[in-house]
């Protein structure tokens, strides 16, 4: 499978010596004589050729056999991007496994919402990523429970079920087998006693444009929802019990994010550190992204000054349509209503402060919100709550997981009545499948800029990435595509 990303032998070999933080996270180093697994930046001194063997994921590498290395922590490497895979139903599969569907569904019910077979879904597994689904998912449970231990001074009892364990006996066992060592045993002597914020270090490949990522949240940023300095990012979200404040802010001297937060359950702590992942894309990889859009000559000088730029994410696929949604209906420099929709519909928190007072509105609240009273137009109210209704019936059905949410505002999304409420509002359909894409799902093959001719054309050139090629050209174009209506 490496190979097919086009890292032969002679280049891993070379990243291997070199220890260079590009590929932190894109390989993993097994050693036979050891049976361990390193990042490719582990300081550990270098193994004899003969010895190694390379995996596209620690899942793989796991599978094999090997038990991760105590000194570099595989489970501190920048994430596997979802998009590693070639094959769409490998993606989506990857992203619902993040969101954490296979802690409370089997793969029989991961294959049939992805709507194919349990086996056929395994052979995909094999073929891009190296393991089965139900491996990654038991590698990513470790490697989170492993970072807690390191990092926090929680319990062992609240790590087991913060990283999606159902038992403490299930969690010690699988810990041991793979670390030879209890959780307790491996926990750090200097621990920190008493910190009222759950504190972890999410790394990334560099280079990475923190300004101009801080400056994309800045301008959508909601007030009394989010908080916007220029070292620092603040907001409220929903959690599974109630509601959970999170500051992100770049670490000095270190490719990586600090991640605070406060309020949350154990149990949300893994969801909302994937979910932050997401929203500040840290699993891009720059070498590569930057190897495809090169292939188009207008894009070079932009690649060249802008090697970090990022694709910011929303922290819930109902927040980013109803954000896309009234973006789309604005005027290209209108302002739209959301800061009046969040004063009227979301609720407020007593544990924030001034800049931090709201959450984001529940489908059920904008559902039964008065919207033309707040500003909205009657079309643009009536779509706007008809698809929240559908939200809201949709998942009463389901089991009520993140994941089931989601799918719940696609399929309402795709519902007639929902389509023709937002036709009625004059809602351009495709452009917000686009942003729902790449601004709610992560895919950075998305394009979130009406699609002119010249896209047709460099289509091929810049897949997968077309999420980036767009906000290059957004520089460098046309004013109708510099200046087009964005969610973020």
């Amino acid at each position: 499978m490496l190979e097919q990303l086009g890292m032969t032998r002679d280049v891993l070999d070379r990243a291997r010596r070199s220890r260079d933080a590009r590929f932190d996270g894109k390989f993993f180093i097994a050693v036979t004589s050891t049976r361990i697994y390193c990042r490719s930046i582990c300081p550990a001194k270098t193994s004899k050729d003969a010895n190694v063997r390379y995996y596209a994921t620690a899942a793989e590498a796991a599978a094999a056999g090997f038990r991760p290395c105590l000194r570099c922590r595989p489970e501190a490497a920048p994430g596997s991007p979802a998009w590693l895979g070639t094959s769409a139903v490998v993606r989506r599969a990857l992203r619902l496994i993040q969101d954490g569907v296979l802690d409370q569904c089997s793969v029989k019910d991961l294959s049939t919402r992805l709507g194919v077979g349990a086996r056929h879904l395994s052979r995909l597994f094999t073929r891009h990523v190296g393991a089965s689904p139900m491996a990654v998912a038991h590698t990513r449970r470790l490697h989170f429970a492993k970072q807690l231990i390191d990092e926090t001074d929680l319990p062992i009892t609240q790590i087991a079920l913060a990283s999606g364990f159902r038992s403490v006996r299930r969690f010690n066992h699988a810990f041991k087998v793979t670390y030879r060592r209890s959780p307790r045993e491996i926990r750090k002597a200097n621990r920190r006693s008493g910190d009222v914020e759950i504190q972890l270090r999410l790394t990334y490949r560099p280079p990475y444009d923190w300004q101009q990522i801080n400056r994309a949240l800045a301008r959508r940023a909601i007030g009394g929802v989010e908080s916007v300095k220029p070292d620092s990012y603040q907001r409220t979200i929903h959690t599974a019990t109630g509601h959970a404040i999170v500051t992100v802010s770049p670490v000095n001297g270190a490719d990586a994010l600090e991640l605070s937060i406060r309020g949350a359950e154990s149990g949300d702590l893994l969801w909302l550190a994937s979910t932050v992942r997401r929203v500040f894309d840290l699993y891009a990889d720059p070498a590569r992204i930057g190897e495809v859009l090169r292939r188009d000559p207008q894009l070079v000088a932009s690649v060249a000054q802008r090697p970090g730029l990022r694709i910011p994410g929303h922290w819930d696929l109902f927040e980013a349509a109803v954000r896309s949604i009234l973006s789309l209906h604005c005027l290209p420099g209108e302002r739209s209503l959301l800061p009046e929709l969040v004063a009227c519909a979301g609720a407020t928190i007593e544990d924030g402060n001034a800049d931090l007072c709201r959450l984001f509105p529940r489908p059920q609240a904008v559902a039964n919100a008065d919207l033309v009273a707040i500003g909205f137009e009657h079309a643009l109210a009536e779509g706007l709550r008809c698809f929240a209704r559908e939200v809201v019936a949709r998942t009463s059905t389901n089991k009520g997981t993140r994941a089931t949410t989601a799918d719940s505002v696609s399929a309402a999304l795709e519902s007639a009545e929902v389509e023709g409420a937002l036709r009625a509002a004059d809602i351009d359909l495709a452009l917000l499948s686009e942003w729902l894409l790449i601004y709610g799902l992560g895919d950075p093959d998305g394009f979130p800029v009406p699609r002119s001719a010249d896209y047709y054309q460099s289509r091929s050139r810049w897949r997968p990435f077309c999420g980036y090629a767009a906000l290059h050209l957004r520089d460098i174009t046309s004013p109708n595509m510099a200046g087009s209506r964005s969610p973020d």
